[in-house]
């Protein structure tokens, strides 16, 4: 990709964080967002369909981004309280993207992509879990559990917070439920 588009892409990336920090996504028109980004509606439509497409893609980078801070699936299986960990950690690193671009009706999007996205780093590390009903409901659990926790309590201590998760992950782990 050449400088220009490159600088293009941020322009519009850049323009739409900040009027998506503002209003919600169904308000924001290409006009206002090529006003902003100073670039012309053709060219907005070179590179995306329309707002939702450019939200879209914004949010995938997002997600990738947070399942690429989880560097070791595997403590999924092995170390259930580090796997917590490692996933509360990638949560944090794009919290200001995180807040802007799953607000409003967005909220709850956000982990169910994460969901998709972990599972299959997990599936890749151990492919025998991909129709495991056992590891896949204690992995939705883990994964929109520990989301909906972090989500839900902004007063916590981000530490107390991934210990507590990190406590309950633990323990089925203890209890034989993810082994099993």
């Amino acid at each position: 990709m050449d400088l220009r588009t490159l600088k293009t892409e941020r322009a519009i990336k850049n323009a739409f964080t900040l009027l998506r920090s503002k209003k919600e996504l169904e308000k924001i028109t290409v006009k206002e967002l090529c006003e902003e980004a100073c670039i012309n509606k053709s060219t907005f439509y070179a590179h995306y369909r329309d707002i939702y497409d450019l939200s879209d893609v914004l949010c995938e980078e997002v997600v990738a981004q947070v399942a690429k801070g989880v560097m070791h699936p595997e403590y999924f299986e092995e170390n259930p309280a580090e796997f917590t960990r490692e996933l509360f950690y990638a949560f944090f690193a794009q919290n200001s993207l995180i807040t802007i671009l799953f607000s409003g009706k967005q909220r709850n999007h956000l982990a169910d992509r994460i969901e998709r996205s972990i599972k299959e780093l997990i599936f890749e590390k151990y492919p025998e879990y991909r129709h495991n009903m056992t590891k896949n409901i204690i992995l939705s659990y883990c994964i929109q559990g520990g989301y909906h926790a972090y989500v839900g309590n902004p007063q916590c201590d981000v530490n107390l917070l991934i210990d507590i998760i990190g406590t309950l992950s633990r323990s089925i782990k203890e209890a034989g439920i993810i082994t099993g």
